[in-house]
């Protein structure tokens, strides 16, 4: 019986009846409807996952996962050492899922021209830094291998600070230091220039040698400002983190500096926070187009049972059961959805193939903090929205099917 249902499901789907001036536009309707909603679900799905990486990976990149530093300077953000010794680092760099590990000092200062000067934070790294993101990032001049033996008189400065001191690879450059202990300046050439679009970094950080930033602190030999670790993968950060919070925060260096962690959704927060919207606005997405491709096949089975009243006047009259009627149309309906489905998978796997090969859509970098709209192929997440469409449809489809129960065999035969 179930050939049969589907037999005759095919038959209407492939008729060419002229004298169904309805009934043929309202199953394009119907498919281009769900056609659309999937590929919208599809494409908005690919964007935010793409997108919330590359943001992510972007502050991750620019930093870390996580950061071992003094209590007082995470908690206030002044500029307190800790103590980083062998010890430590390799308690640090043995743990679990740790890939990575990058001491860093910060030192703030005023680069100065010939015609204007400029406020920055100084960054010291030495050659066990991570530089592997910068790099890519650069615009002009190369990432120099810094030193925390000696100085290099060596610098990297950001796009934004290069263009507002009119900056260029190989130009020497004063750096003025004012402290307890008076006005310092180091001349310092400019090796490269970088461009993450992240305003919070690219407003202000510089990259220098270690040994510069921990002379000027006066910091002994193992004092940093802390240390940034890389995990093997961010979803191991929470279990990172809390094995730091029970063996190394609250204990105290040889200095009096008191060991604590912060991980990069405790460092940004409002970016995350931020990402995690977006997670509401897919949902509501979802959700609407789900609505739409539902109540598109809802419309056109509605007149496909109308137009076909007449056929199901005579299938009962031969004795054809509702049931075997309602099966006929939910698999009239399953062949409508399953071809809006396909058409909707090749317009949105061919529009984001498109994008990610030219990056034809752009967006503005100082409001999302990357300059064209990235995309990602998570195949899974694409099958997983094929199955609740489908089923959402169908499921939808139900109740119409019922009509075909109140249709009178004695009437409908005359029906024309």
């Amino acid at each position: 019986m179930k050939s049969l249902t589907l037999y005759i499901a095919r038959k209407i789907y492939s008729a060419d009846d002229s004298r169904r001036r309805v009934s043929r536009p309202a199953m394009k309707i119907a498919t281009a409807g769900v056609a659309i909603s999937l590929a919208v679900m599809i494409i908005s799905v690919s964007i935010v996952n793409a997108f919330k990486h590359t943001v992510s990976n972007r502050i991750a990149g620019f930093g870390s996962d996580i950061v071992v530093a003094d209590f007082v300077s995470l908690q206030s953000g002044n500029n307190y050492p800790i103590q980083m010794n062998d010890s430590m680092l390799n308690m640090l760099s043995g743990m679990e899922h740790v890939q990575k590990l990058s001491r860093y000092a910060y030192k703030q200062g005023v680069l100065k021209t010939d015609n204007d000067f400029l406020g920055v934070m100084m960054k010291g790294i030495g050659p066990d830094y991570d530089t592997t993101f910068i790099s890519r990032n650069m615009t002009e001049g190369l990432m120099p291998t810094f030193s925390d033996k000696e100085s290099t008189g060596k610098m990297v400065v950001s796009k934004t600070i290069a263009d507002k001191l009119r900056l260029h690879t190989g130009d020497r450059i004063f750096a003025y230091f004012i402290d307890d202990k008076g006005p310092r300046a180091r001349k310092l050439t400019v090796s490269g220039i970088y461009e993450t679009h992240l305003a919070q970094y690219d407003d202000a950080i510089c990259f220098t040698d270690l040994y510069t930033c921990r002379r000027l602190n006066a910091w002994e030999d193992d004092q940093v400002s802390g240390v940034e670790l890389r995990l093997s993968d961010s979803k191991y950060i929470s279990e990172t983190e809390e094995y730091i919070i029970n063996n190394v925060n609250r204990t105290v260096d040889d200095y009096g500096g008191t060991y604590s962690s912060k991980t990069i959704y405790e460092l940004s927060p409002q970016i995350f926070s931020w990402l995690d919207l977006l997670d509401i606005n897919i949902l509501i997405i979802l959700a609407l187009m789900a609505a739409v491709a539902a109540i598109t096949m809802i419309s056109g089975l509605l007149i496909i049972i109308l137009e076909r009243t007449q056929m199901i006047g005579i299938l009962k009259t031969q004795g054809a059961q509702n049931s075997q009627l309602r099966r006929v149309f939910l698999w009239f309906a399953a062949i409508v959805v399953g071809r809006g489905l396909l058409w909707g998978n090749i317009i949105a796997l061919a529009l984001l193939a498109l994008q990610k090969a030219t990056g034809l859509v752009g967006l503005d970098p100082a409001t999302y903090y990357i300059d064209t709209v990235p995309v990602e192929f998570p195949i899974g997440q694409f099958i997983i929205i094929n199955i609740v469409t489908f089923v959402i449809c169908i499921v939808a489809l139900l109740a119409p099917a019922m009509i075909v129960a109140k249709v009178n065999p004695s009437k409908s035969v005359r029906f024309d």
